[in-house]
């Protein structure tokens, strides 16, 4: 006979030994009835929001931490009533969990780590003979399984009823999660991209003009500054946790251990732009966002080839240099919660069409807070576009671990001598800061001069290739 019993699900160990997360919200309350691997909880670590799925399939009996609160690894946070069928008596409680084995790496989309049962839970077959029903909690946690997959899909897809899914609206996985997140419908959704593309900013508009669901009035609500200013407050005082904590710690950490030195370079990047422009109006690259940093960041990987000491780490413990043969390219963005570099992992493997899709695609995630510990972790050399806020140069801090950063300014129109005469140019200043310890100034100077190459005769590819 199927009995029921009290589980524990307790903090795991989000990626990189972190020790505590942040409840930031609950995704589901007392007496809800939720599914296996169904998102509970937001959780924010030191270095990214994440989402939480729940390990088992039952009824959620009671909450232990409340929103805001910074809970330790190992320590129990939602309780759930769960159906049991291995001789536990009925009104029994199950005994206290020891805490939870890892799974390397646990972050976002791997799913919670599910206590075993004792025996294998086979995956659900097509018309199996009724004989094969012995394990009762097996079947109820399958069934249930497969019914979660299809409300996260076909609210987006394919809603309201009748339309045709080779019709549904464009857009990008991205995009389709933040409107499930927000619980707005896309087919209502006028996208301004090009051949109709839905962004994010076509979702947020919406949002912001009709009827606001629960999770999207939170997404809109005014931040605590606007609400002070509002009231008149004079100062607003804000606790340092999370994102911005670890932000601050790594760079005070980074700026006064790897000696730092910044180089500038002053290019002409008209040839890069015009190349730009036709790369837009190619079928090639239709559908895809291509951007001043998309080329920048291809001329850093090609630039890389010549200059591989620059793509190292410096192993104080082990007192060793750690050449990297692969390129993680880190890109800094600003979020709300604070500066953050997720990297595009093996960038140095991929075309330029394949470029410009992977930083379109971090780039959203990073803004919508969604970037996981793994997409932080990593990197080996990085990007700061500063040119996008209208600065021309900065002396940008190393990521911590990472043996350089090249900083973008803005592409500006400028007198510039061309062919022999001064002539209306597009300029870009490249900002160079690197650790002194792993580069000297020769292996920076080439480097930088490389990159500029590039950005100045996009045709320098084929020599450098």
């Amino acid at each position: 006979m199927t009995v029921t019993m009290i589980k524990e699900f307790r903090l795991p160990d989000l990626g990189e030994g972190l020790t505590e997360s942040e409840i930031v919200s609950w995704k589901v309350g007392v007496g809800d009835t939720v599914s296996l691997n169904q998102i509970i909880a937001e959780v924010e670590t030191a270095k990214a929001v994440v989402e939480l799925p729940s390990p088992f399939a039952g009824v959620i009996t009671a909450l232990h931490e409340q929103p805001g609160t910074v809970v330790e690894v190992g320590k129990p946070i939602v309780s759930f009533e769960v159906k049991d069928d291995a001789g536990i008596q009925p009104g029994t409680a199950a005994p206290a969990e020891a805490p939870l084995p890892k799974r390397e790496p646990n972050l976002v989309g791997y799913g919670a780590v599910v206590e075993s049962t004792g025996r294998p839970v086979r995956r659900q077959r097509t018309l199996l003979e009724p004989a094969e029903t012995k394990a009762p909690v097996v079947e109820p946690v399958e069934t249930k399984t497969v019914e979660t997959k299809a409300p996260v899909v076909e609210p987006v897809e394919t809603k309201p009823a009748g339309t045709n899914p080779a019709e549904r609206p464009r857009s990008t996985p991205p995009v389709r999660k933040l409107a499930r997140d927000l619980g707005v419908d896309l087919e209502k959704v006028a996208g301004t991209g090009p051949g109709g593309l839905i962004s994010r900013d076509d979702v947020r508009n919406f949002v912001g003009g009709g009827d606001l669901p629960a999770a999207a009035q939170e997404m809109a609500a005014p931040t605590a500054l606007q609400s002070a200013a509002a009231q008149g407050d004079r100062e607003v005082r804000t606790p340092i946790k999370g994102v911005r904590k670890f932000t601050a710690a790594a760079m005070v950490s980074s700026a006064f251990t790897a000696p730092h030195v910044t180089e500038f370079l002053t290019v002409d990047v008209t040839p890069a732009m015009e190349l730009l422009a036709r790369l837009k109006e190619s079928k090639s690259f239709a559908g895809h966002k291509l951007t001043p940093l998309t080329l920048v960041a291809k001329a850093v990987l090609i630039a890389l080839r010549r200059n591989p000491g620059l793509n190292a780490r410096w192993d104080e413990a082990n007192q060793e240099i750690v050449q990297f043969n692969y390129v993680n390219l880190g890109i800094a963005a600003a979020t709300p919660r604070g500066l953050t570099v997720p990297n595009i992992k093996d960038a140095d493997r991929l075309t330029l069409v394949d470029l410009s899709a992977a930083l379109a695609d971090l780039t959203d995630t990073a803004r919508a807070g969604k970037s996981s510990p793994e997409d932080l972790s990593g990197g080996t050399i990085s990007i700061t576009n500063i040119g996008v806020f209208g600065i021309d140069a900065g002396t940008p801090i190393l990521n911590p671990g990472e043996a350089a950063i090249l900083a973008m300014g803005a592409v500006r129109k400028a007198p510039w001598e061309y062919q022999d005469q001064v002539a209306l140019r597009q300029v870009m200043t490249l900002s160079l800061s690197f650790d002194h310890r792993l580069v000297d100034g020769e292996q920076g100077s080439r480097f930088l001069a490389d990159v500029g190459a590039l950005l100045a005769d996009p045709a320098m590819a084929f020599a450098m290739a």
